[in-house]
């Protein structure tokens, strides 16, 4: 399972409540201290196997990126970041003897990443098979069981899981509280708005509980 510490990931997390789930955070140049401590502390909460942090410190986002060419992309948007993680997700797999990897990506990513297609994603499997005995052995899957849900019905969905939304961090800044005004937290006022749930950590618009 790979673990960011959004609302995402969280919701695949809980969906596998119950198995054997090992889950991979990535720490690159660029992410918010308070994701890293979301995604230790929705780990701990839904009682992973193993929890692994891999730490990139060289890889940056565009935003950080001098003369970045990336134009119509967000500044978090991180060059064949997929490529990337799910290629250490794979080597994860074939050193703990795994056959699936589990994504958070939701509809709403595929209509911006193009890491993010069933193109890609069905091309990375057959590569990542093709490149260990053990991973075709067990038949290698990458699922993403939320590619066809908006991100106010990933929200809904969480609700019913009983996600603990309040232990996951959606904003792109550091701190110890959302700053409400970056564009990950605009996404999750919009989801939680449109879902028709209350954030937990929200009392009111602005502040934080």
């Amino acid at each position: 399972m790979l673990l960011s510490g959004g609302i995402d990931s969280a919701t695949c997390l809980y969906m596998l409540k119950g198995s054997r789930v090992r889950a991979l955070t990535f720490e690159y140049g660029g992410i918010a201290d308070g994701e890293l401590r979301a995604a230790k502390k929705v780990a701990s909460s839904a009682g992973v196997v193993e929890h692994r942090v891999v730490r990139l410190p060289d890889m940056l986002e565009a935003g950080d990126m001098r003369g970045s060419p990336f134009k119509g992309l967000p500044p978090t948007y991180i060059p064949l970041r997929n490529a990337v993680f799910y290629s250490i997700a794979g080597a994860f797999a074939e050193e703990r003897n795994i056959g699936t990897i589990v994504g958070g990506h939701n509809e709403d990513d595929s209509e911006v990443f193009r890491d993010v297609s069933p193109m890609f994603f069905a091309s990375l499997q057959r590569a990542l098979r093709s490149g260990s005995e053990i991973l075709e052995a067990n038949s290698l899957r990458i699922l993403r069981p939320l590619k066809q849900k908006h991100k106010h019905e990933v929200v809904a969905l969480a609700t019913r899981l009983r996600v603990p939304l309040e232990l996951t961090w959606s904003c792109h800044r550091d701190g110890r509280e959302h700053c409400w005004d970056c564009p990950g937290c605009a996404s999750r006022v919009n989801a939680f708005e449109k879902a028709g749930v209350p954030d937990p950590l929200r009392k009111q618009p602005g502040k934080i509980s």
